[in-house]
């Protein structure tokens, strides 16, 4: 028996797939501007030691950003294609999601004290999380 896909599950699929290929793009580039920035701390000379510690540190945490956008990237594609086929994991993997983004906007705005980008962030993920808990796309991922 063939289950209807709710027309919001055919969107956030497609805007997760697409938002999943642009984050592997940016995690990609980022992962090649850390391995820049680390071969340019290796070759500096006639530069400061505290310079060249910035930088080494600096392309260390570009590094670990990518890598970290690169697998939430992965997870994305996994979840868009999931929700495609309502596989029932794919309902716990786009609420795990969900919650991720909203501590991650969380942080931005305790970090970075910026406030416009995070709270739309926040908005937006509160609003998948309520539409993934209504009764009917729990039903057409078969969560009861």
């Amino acid at each position: 028996m063939q289950r209807e896909r709710p027309t919001g599950v055919t969107i956030l699929a497609i805007l997760a797939i697409i938002g999943g290929v642009f984050g592997l793009c940016g995690g990609g580039l980022g992962l090649l501007g850390g391995a820049i920035a680390g071969s340019g701390a290796l070759a500096t000379s006639g530069v400061s030691s505290t310079d060249t510690a910035a930088l080494a540190s600096d392309a260390g945490v570009l590094t670990a950003l990518s890598i970290g956008l690169l697998v939430l990237s992965v997870l994305y594609i996994i979840f868009g294609i999931g929700a495609f086929r309502l596989s029932p994991w794919a309902w716990t993997l786009g609420v795990a999601l969900g919650v991720i983004g909203i501590v991650f906007d969380v942080a931005d705005i305790v970090l970075s004290h910026s406030f416009f980008s995070p709270i739309i962030g926040i908005v937006i993920g509160a609003l998948i999380l309520y539409y993934l808990f209504r009764p009917n796309v729990r039903a057409a991922f078969q969560r009861a």
